[in-house]
C-alpha cells in the first residue's frame, strides 16, 4: 500500500526534529536526521537525501541516507544536470518513472541506471522567496513513486523548508557552510579524477564519471574514495616517469 500521510501526521513526526534543530551541536547531523525521516515516510525509496545551496550558490549534497544517493548526486553535480538540480532551479517537482526510458537528463540517467536507480522523485525546498534546495528519493524499481508518494514528499519538503529556513540556531549556517565546503571539495576531486580518466583512457566526460560510479558501486565504496585513488595513482605514475 502506498503512503498517503496527512499534514497532521507529518507534523507529529517532525515535532521532535524541530527541537533538535534548535539544540543540535552539529547541524549537519540534524539534516541527516531529516533525510532519514524522508526515507521512512516514503517506503518505496531505496534512499533519500537533501541538497542545499551554499553561500556561493554552489549545489552540493548536505545529507544522504547511503552511498547510493551520495554517488548519484555527485554525478549530477559533476554533469551540472539532473532531476534534483532541475527541481532546485525551477521550483517544480521532478519525477522520473524509469531512468532507462526518460531522456531529459540522458547522461545522468545512464549513470543512475547503471548504478541500479530506476525511479527518482525530487521536490524543491522553498521558503518565502528562496529555493533552498531539494529533497529527493531514489528507488531501484521503475514506477516506484506515484501520486501518494509525491504528496508525502511534498508535505515533508514543506516542513523541512520551514525548519531549515527559520528554526536553525544562529551559528547553524556557519556549521552547515563548513560541511558544504567539504562537499564542494569532494566534487572537485571527482571532477579532477574524471579528467584523468578522460585523458588517460580516451573516455568522454560522461563515460569517465560512469566508470568512477561503477567502481564505487562494485566495491561498496564512495565515489570520493575511488576518485582519490585515481589521483594518487596518477601522481605515482608521474613520479615514476620523472625518475
Amino acid at each position: 500500500m502506498t503512503p498517503d500521510h496527512s499534514p497532521g501526521e507529518l507534523m507529529t513526526v517532525f515535532a521532535g526534529l524541530h527541537g533538535m534543530l534548535l539544540t543540535e551541536q552539529d547541524a549537519t547531523a540534524a539534516v541527516r536526521q531529516l533525510a532519514r525521516a524522508a526515507h521512512q515516510m516514503v517506503p518505496t525509496a531505496a534512499g533519500a537525501g537533501i541538497s542545499l545551496m551554499d553561500d556561493d550558490g554552489t549545489r552540493v549534497t548536505a545529507a544522504a541516507t547511503d552511498d547510493l544517493v551520495e554517488n548519484a548526486d555527485a554525478v549530477q553535480y559533476s554533469l551540472g544536470q539532473g532531476p534534483c538540480i532541475s527541481a532546485w532551479a525551477t521550483g517544480d517537482i521532478q519525477r522520473v518513472d524509469d531512468t532507462t526510458q526518460d531522456t531529459r537528463w540522458a547522461p545522468w540517467q545512464e549513470a543512475a541506471a547503471a548504478a541500479g536507480i530506476r525511479s527518482v522523485l525530487s521536490v524543491p525546498l522553498h521558503h518565502r522567496d528562496r529555493n533552498l534546495g531539494a529533497l529527493k528519493a531514489y528507488a531501484a524499481a521503475p514506477g516506484a513513486f506515484g501520486d501518494a508518494e509525491t504528496r508525502s514528499l511534498q508535505l515533508l519538503a514543506d516542513v523541512i523548508a520551514v525548519l531549515m529556513g527559520t528554526a536553525q540556531p544562529a551559528d547553524a549556517p556557519t556549521r552547515l557552510s563548513a560541511a558544504l565546503k567539504a562537499a564542494l571539495q569532494s566534487r572537485e576531486t571527482i571532477a579532477l579524477a574524471s579528467g584523468v580518466l578522460m585523458s588517460r583512457d580516451g573516455l568522454s566526460g560522461a563515460d569517465a564519471r560512469l566508470t568512477l560510479l561503477e567502481r564505487a558501486r562494485s566495491g561498496s565504496r564512495t565515489m570520493l574514495e575511488i576518485a582519490t585513488e585515481v589521483l594518487d595513482g596518477e601522481d605515482h605514475r608521474r613520479e615514476d616517469r620523472a625518475r
